[in-house]
């Protein structure tokens, strides 16, 4: 094949639609607890989930929501994923050897929001949210008190005891949260999320009868479960709240997962390496959203 740009654009052509295939096929996890947010620059500050308004009798002035002095800005990054076509290659129609390569960046680059989501899990006990608190911690300020969504309790189906000192003490934390008015948010955690240690622990919790020792399973049906095999504690597990339009996790985007290519043979790297490239690029971060949308434990007992 004459390498010329007329061949090389019809060449890479064929890689963006393997490549496109690849995106459009490849699973993704990330939607069920992060809720996507557009980015117009290259960054966004998230004050606004120091306060959210909700409803109230009007009686009176209008009570104004103002925003509490907590800076939290989320910063894009750049990522990239970029593979060499040797010339020789293209001379020699041999293309095909790079289609493997252009389906992984495809699949890679969809699995780009799931990569920050589980980074940000694996993260939370130790990375700060809005208010300046570990996000999964001890003392989030309410109004002057403190308030928990961390626990350590192992996740256990041994018996009922067991399971309301883990799962069930979770879901009554997150279902006896307040705003900063004394006011109930009602939230109902309707997800657990745990990594692959936990799959089948998780299952008898939620989908069996009874318990390890027999007994009924208050729990059955409570959530859904989700196994996130990006998860890399043995023993972390999570509840979250996914039903409301706000979602725990931010998964922000400046530009999304894009196929980018090479077609100039005039190019400083073509004329000195014989090397034409090809890949994916795209501009995102990962954050937190609202800690009461979620709890979280070490597991550690």
């Amino acid at each position: 094949m004459l390498v010329n740009k007329t061949n090389l654009t019809a060449v890479f052509i064929n890689l963006k639609t393997t490549f496109n295939k690849a995106f459009d096929a490849a699973p993704s996890l990330w939607a069920k607890t992060t809720m996507k947010v557009p980015s117009g620059s290259s960054q966004n500050d998230y004050t606004w989930l120091s306060r959210f308004p909700k409803m109230r009798k009007w009686l009176g002035d209008k009570v104004l929501k103002t925003l509490e002095a907590f800076k939290y800005t989320i910063v894009n990054d750049d990522f990239e994923a970029t593979v060499e076509v040797d010339r020789n290659d293209i001379e020699d129609d041999n293309i095909g050897i790079y289609g493997p390569q252009a389906q992984e960046a495809g699949y890679s680059s969809k699995q780009l929001p799931d990569e920050l989501d589980a980074d940000l899990k694996n993260d939370a006990f130790t990375n700060e949210c809005y208010d300046g608190q570990y996000f999964y911690d001890t003392d989030h300020d309410v109004a002057g008190s403190s308030v928990s969504n961390h626990g350590t309790a192992a996740l256990s189906v041994a018996n009922a005891a067991g399971a309301a000192a883990s799962y069930g003490a979770a879901r009554l934390a997150i279902m006896s949260f307040k705003d900063d008015e004394g006011r109930p948010l009602a939230l109902v955690p309707d997800l657990l999320e745990v990594g692959p240690a936990l799959e089948a622990t998780g299952k008898i919790l939620l989908e069996n009868e009874k318990l390890t020792d027999e007994s009924p399973n208050p729990y059955r049906g409570t959530a859904t479960l989700l196994v996130n095999p990006r998860i890399t504690s043995a023993t972390q597990w999570m509840l979250h709240v996914t039903n409301r339009p706000l979602k725990p996790f931010v998964y922000q985007e400046r530009k999304a997962p894009v196929f980018v290519q090479q077609t100039t043979p005039e190019a400083d790297n073509v004329f000195m390496r014989k090397k034409f490239r090809f890949g994916a690029e795209a501009r995102a971060a990962g954050g937190y959203g609202l800690w009461q949308m979620s709890y979280g434990s070490t597991g550690a007992g």
